[in-house]
């Protein structure tokens, strides 16, 4: 008796065995050809966002655009870029580093390696360098989107011409933007162990000691923001009846401090803060003094104030006040010490 003879094993289908490198290459070809798309969708949506600002007086220039980072990112890099608004302000950087995901597109990381330069209209430039300057821009789709600025060991430099900074230095500065419910937005500013120049105010009072600015405030009607320019989009927004009601603020320079408790301002039709705020001031006599010896105030309104405040002050050495800004003048107490800030220029 026989054994049958044993069945012949199976040759292996070559679809098996180089199916998952044509699956592999085929799924590389098609996210190649949506990285390359994606990438030009980011191009275009760049090129008609300057347009578009161009139309309402912004001037977006670069030397060059490079657009890279296959195959799980957008990088962007534009080199000697200059940013300008109709009021006068610019922002310059030899070179931007922006940068996203692809999973993320609405997620930008934005770095600036070799520094800034800010133009101030009447001023002039200072130049910004730092160990860290980045910022981030998220919820394109929110007003106002989601920005986060941080700066780190920061020196402020004013170029040939331009007209003194308050700062030569500062450790940190940070910035953040925020949208919020009921179409509220929140601002929050931190500038901590900044540095004075030798001359000037900031220098008299605050001598060698080191200046810090806190500043979080709410803001209301922000989908009012809106606008051809910057004073047509303050004007619309308080038109809508927006307002700002600031949480927490205050400028310490050495031992002087000026602190905000509560308070809400807009802006008038000449462009200038109106409200009220309710603030606390310690060494308040100095301060006003050497706004007097300085010129930011006459000497009699600096007297007059500065006497104010020393009937208000405690054994502490701090009083309490308010801050009026009404018909385009500042009050402390009953003493007018100044024109409001303006926010704009009216005419």
């Amino acid at each position: 008796m026989s054994l049958p003879d044993p069945v012949p094993a199976r040759k292996l289908s070559r679809l098996g065995l180089y199916g998952p490198f044509v699956l592999l290459l085929i799924a590389a070809a098609v996210w190649s050809g949506v990285w390359v798309w994606a990438r030009g969708q980011a191009q275009a949506r760049m090129d008609a966002a300057v347009a578009g600002l161009a139309k309402a007086g912004y001037q977006i220039d670069w030397k060059a655009r490079e657009i890279g980072g296959y195959p799980f990112r957008m990088d962007l890099t534009l080199t000697d870029v200059t940013i300008r608004e109709p009021s006068g302000w610019a922002l310059a950087a030899p070179r931007l580093e922006a940068e996203a995901y692809m999973h993320a597109l609405g997620h930008w990381l934005v770095a600036a390696p070799q520094g800034i330069t800010f133009v101030r209209p009447q001023a002039g430039p200072v130049a910004v360098s730092g160990k860290l300057i980045r910022a981030s821009l998220t919820d394109l789709d929110k007003r106002p989107p989601s920005f986060d600025f941080e700066g780190v060991g920061l020196t402020f430099q004013p170029q040939p011409g331009a007209q003194p900074f308050s700062l030569s230095a500062a450790d940190r500065v940070e910035f953040h933007l925020r949208a919020g419910p009921d179409d509220q937005g929140g601002v929050f500013l931190n500038v901590q162990n900044g540095k004075a120049r030798l001359s000037g105010l900031f220098a008299r009072i605050a001598g060698d000691k080191p200046i810090s600015i806190v500043w979080n405030a709410t803001l209301s009607k922000m989908s009012a923001f809106t606008g051809d320019s910057w004073p047509g989009a303050v004007r619309h927004w308080t038109d809508a009846g927006g307002q700002m009601s600031v949480r927490q603020a205050g400028i310490t320079a050495g031992d002087a401090l000026i602190g905000v408790n509560s308070g809400t301002l807009a802006v008038g039709q000449d462009g200038r803060l109106r409200g009220v705020l309710d603030v606390t001031l310690r060494q308040a006599p100095r301060a006003l003094g050497a706004m007097g010896d300085q010129g930011v105030l006459p000497r009699d309104t600096a007297q007059a104030a500065a006497e104010v405040a020393q009937a208000r002050q405690g054994g502490d050495q701090t009083a309490h006040a308010t801050l009026d800004f009404q018909a385009g003048r500042t009050t402390l107490g009953p003493v007018a010490i100044g024109p409001a800030p303006k926010v704009y220029d009216a005419r």
